[in-house]
């Protein structure tokens, strides 16, 4: 059993952010590769199956924003007890945000499964549709405690820094779901064939078992889970600091696909290829995000662990660093995307719109792609230093202020390109906004801290 210590307030700034990082990049990238591979399973079986799954999309990435809320919160708590070598507490965090993980998405999957029907007839599902959404959608919800659980419980290993053990639950989550897929989907061997069904229910599977995973190596690992009687008051303590970070950080995550649906509407007044372009174009794009990913979900405990030994230096140094691999790997993306945005469009469909559409997109936003990777870690930042409010401000006027006007404006004038253009100039602004806010906060909560120690 490892000794947990506060690992990231000493050593080369520069070394912890990669050794970090690249486990993260690893596990994430393998995870969005899974699902590229579940939706071709899924095509494989039939267009209403892909459409049944298309449908219950919206209302994963919403289960999904409170898992990452949930996670963010959890890191940032566990992490400043660690920077504390406040252990004992760390422990009892880390112990009491799985058990409010569970509790909350306990309610949410029975609310789900008793409201699926009228939910996605508002959400515009045919009637004949409704009984094999139904069939998915039970069997997904009824896996969420093990999904946001899990994840939690592998956000509370990354704050300790710790990076390796949940990247390769990660990992192994990912293959397992690959391999179970086409097993149960086509019902290869003794497996019956389940269909749509078989995709959802080959999830539950593999999240079952990385769940089980993950308890157990934080238990027997890294001696992060409690099995001591919570004292109510410590419990009601817990759960008070880790959704003081955990719901803003869900709503800074569910306000991006909110916005991502007030876009699409508007692109689909140029026709559903443009749309069908714009879809292609943002699957390329998240590919090309994923080291900005990694580096926002190991930002937040390093600098959660440094605000807490009021190491100021260290948290700019590392700012400083994250926000120059963002703008240096943004210019490389930006070049490559343009050198084969005739060619990749291709890949996807032979329709000369979507091409047309797609190709556009990869000319205009990219150009925004390093400041974009400054938004996530900034704001992930902002939440290991337990003050949230700043990241929701910037996600809210990144897509409320100015990406929705100047997409309004810039369709007017320019069309689809316009839309982009309003996308590449929110996310360079909110950027530069993030980062000057992110290092103002540092230092008035460094000094604030060191006030409060003499």
């Amino acid at each position: 059993m490892e000794l947990v210590t506060a690992r990231l307030t000493e050593g080369s700034v520069g070394r912890h952010i990669v050794t970090m990082t690249v486990p993260v990049l690893f596990g994430i990238t393998t995870m969005m590769a899974q699902g590229l591979i579940d939706t071709w399973f899924i095509g494989q079986v039939g267009d209403r199956e892909l459409a049944a799954f298309g449908f219950g999309f919206p209302i994963l990435m919403i289960v999904t924003s409170v898992a990452i809320g949930l996670g963010a919160g959890t890191s940032s708590v566990v992490a400043r007890a660690i920077g504390a070598n406040d252990f004992r507490r760390a422990r009892r965090l880390a112990t009491d945000s799985l058990f409010l993980s569970f509790v909350i998405t306990a309610v949410i999957s029975i609310v789900g499964i008793l409201t699926i029907g009228p939910l996605f007839r508002l959400l515009g599902a045919p009637e004949d549709m409704i009984p094999l959404i139904r069939g998915f959608m039970t069997i997904l919800y009824s896996g969420v405690p093990f999904i946001v659980v899990g994840m939690v419980g592998m956000s509370s290993m990354r704050a300790t820094g710790d990076t390796r053990l949940p990247s390769m639950l990660m990992v192994m989550a990912s293959i397992l779901n690959v391999i179970l897929d086409p097993i149960l989907i086509f019902g290869l061997g003794p497996a019956p064939k389940m269909g749509l069904n078989g995709a959802a229910m080959a999830a539950l599977l593999a999240r079952g078992i990385i769940f089980l995973g993950t308890l157990y190596l934080m238990r027997y690992r890294l001696n992060m889970l409690s099995y001591n009687k919570p004292d109510p008051v410590e419990l009601r303590k817990s759960w008070i600091d880790i959704l003081h970070v955990g719901i803003p950080a869900a709503g800074t995550n569910a306000i991006v696909p909110v916005g991502a649906a007030i876009i699409t509407a508007m692109i689909a007044r140029f026709g559903p290829e443009a749309v069908a372009g714009f879809g292609v174009a943002t699957r390329i794009e998240a590919m090309m995000l994923v080291s900005y990913f990694a580096l926002s979900a190991i930002i937040g405990p390093f600098v959660g662990q440094n605000f807490a030994a009021n190491k100021e230096q260290r948290i700019l140094r590392a700012l400083s660093l994250c926000a120059l691999f963002c703008l240096g790997s943004g210019v490389l993306i930006a070049i490559m995307l343009a050198a084969l945005a005739g060619y990749l469009p291709t890949l996807f469909s032979e329709s000369e719109k979507v091409i047309s559409v797609t190709t556009t997109f990869l000319w205009i936003a990219p150009m925004s792609y390093g400041t974009y990777g400054m938004i996530m870690v900034m704001n992930a930042s902002f939440n290991g230093l337990g003050r949230p409010m700043p990241a929701v401000v910037v996600s809210v006027c990144r897509i409320v202020v100015l990406y929705v006007p100047l997409a309004v404006i810039g369709m007017r004038y320019f069309a689809v390109p316009g839309i982009f253009a309003a996308y590449a100039i929110a996310n360079v602004v909110s950027g530069i906004v993030a980062y000057l806010w992110a290092r103002k906060t540092v230092r008035q909560l460094c000094l604030a801290n060191a006030g409060t120690a003499t």
